[in-house]
């Protein structure tokens, strides 16, 4: 009697599959709302920055470090627990995250010095960074293939969206609460998430198939269950089919496969985030360098972040139906262009509004495809390493960008600040070009692999 083959499923078929069930927008619901959080953390500290600095009689770099501490732990954080989801589960690191960002808030509201501060801020930077690239993850390995991009897009409007609440509810309470008191509620929102994350946040069906661990089957079953609505029968086996030697740690990420498709995305990465942080921290102090009043010179991060939040839902029905390389090039040109056309508009500020909205899609708006595109380029086992390689490759670009923004501002003026940006936008045009359409498994193939 000859030997019968093992049926077999691609967990990718299944999870593609169906409809966005109830069990998949909680999923999706609850990632938002981890994001939200992380966006509340992270803007609160611009607003309560001045009554710490009053308290402990910082002067401004020392408030500069405390802003640096926060990134370059955003930064560790993203590449560290990214690869620690890869290798133990999306949902441990986002509850470790999570609780490092909780419990070092709640510490902050009893700093008693300023170098305290500046601990607890890179602490705090850990958790924030960190639970980034496993939500995003476990978003798109939750979402069908026709809404993946609309659901990682949509969560990641949650970043903007929460530093905007942190924003509104820092300037209302602060007066009430004190900055003690900002940290307070800092620590506690996250810390009360917790609970709830842990009592209903599933793992990712497909990070437990790539893993192979006994048990993993069965338990993978039963969450595609109640993903898809439809059983997964017990005699067949669910496969994932892209494996990689070094999963879940960076050295996987420069296997010969994806060595030169990871360079060119921490490429696109750092320079497009050297040129959205240098607008976003300086745009400010430009227009009102130009003559606008300083109330009004607000109103330009104000107009960008806007624009970036409306173009992104429209711009994310787009993701699934475009080669990615193509729109983000498309994107870059825009965001040169309007470098460009902010260096040569001076103080006309229907012109300056209008080029500035549109930098929240050629300068900001990459970051959304930058998402979708690793989503794609890489096999569960790599994802949540890739995306925090790449968050904290942009965060290493935000630092550059804060930094230089305030010597080009003095040494070129607004003009020559505006005309810079175009450099880093080129730059990183340059870099996506290296990069060809993805694969017919889903891996990005780079132009030159070695």
């Amino acid at each position: 009697m000859p030997n019968r083959l093992p049926l077999t499923r691609d967990v990718k078929e299944i999870i593609d599959a169906g409809s966005m069930t109830a069990g998949r927008w909680a999923v999706v619901g609850l990632c938002f709302v981890i994001a939200l959080l992380d966006g509340f953390d992270t803007q609160s500290i611009a607003f309560i920055g001045p009554a710490i600095a009053q308290d402990f009689k910082m002067n401004p770099a020392d408030m500069t470090w405390v802003i640096t501490a926060s990134i370059i732990g955003m930064a560790i954080g993203a590449i560290g627990l990214g690869s620690f989801g890869d290798r133990f589960g999306r949902r441990k690191a986002i509850m470790i995250a999570i609780a490092l960002f909780g419990a070092f808030s709640l510490a902050g509201a009893y700093a008693t010095s300023p170098t305290q501060i500046i601990v607890l801020r890179f602490l705090i930077g850990l958790g924030m960074g960190g639970a980034t690239p496993s939500v995003l993850a476990l978003t798109g390995e939750y979402s069908t293939a026709p809404k993946r991009g609309l659901m990682i897009t949509a969560v990641l409007l949650g970043l903007p969206a929460g530093a905007m609440l942190g924003g509104l509810i820092a300037a209302s309470w602060l007066p009430v609460l004190g900055w003690r008191g900002i940290f307070l509620l800092g620590g506690a929102l996250p810390l009360a998430l917790l609970v709830v994350i842990y009592a209903l946040l599933p793992e990712s069906p497909a990070f437990l198939v790539s893993r192979n661990k006994a048990g993993d089957q069965d338990l993978a079953r039963r969450l595609l269950g109640r993903m898809t609505g439809q059983i997964v029968p017990a005699n067949v086996q669910i496969i994932s089919p892209v494996q990689v030697e070094k999963g879940a740690s960076i050295a996987g990420l420069f296997e010969a496969r994806y060595r030169g498709v990871t360079l060119a995305i921490s490429a696109i990465y750092l320079f497009n985030w050297i040129a959205w942080f240098l607008l976003l921290q300086w745009l400010p102090t430009a227009l009102t360098t130009l003559g606008l009043e300083k109330a009004q010179a607000a109103y330009g991060t104000v107009t960008v972040n806007a624009a970036f939040i409306a173009m992104a839902l429209p711009l994310s029905a787009l993701l699934p139906k475009v080669d990615p390389r193509k729109l983000l090039t498309v994107m870059f040109m825009v965001g040169i262009a309007v470098a460009i056309g902010l260096g040569l508009a001076g103080d006309r500020w229907p012109v300056v509004f209008t080029l500035i909205a549109l930098a929240g899609f050629g300068i900001g708006g990459q970051q959304l495809v930058l998402n979708y595109l690793i989503a794609n380029a890489y096999p569960t086992q790599l994802r949540a390493t890739a995306t925090g390689w790449g968050i904290g490759i942009g965060r290493s670009g935000a630092i550059v960008g804060s930094a230089v923004g305030g010597q080009l501002l003095s040494g070129a003026g607004p003009s020559g600040y505006f005309m810079a940006l175009a450099i880093p936008l080129a730059l990183a045009a340059f870099a996506t070009l290296t990069v060809r359409r993805t694969s017919s498994d889903g891996a990005a193939v780079p132009v030159a692999s070695h």
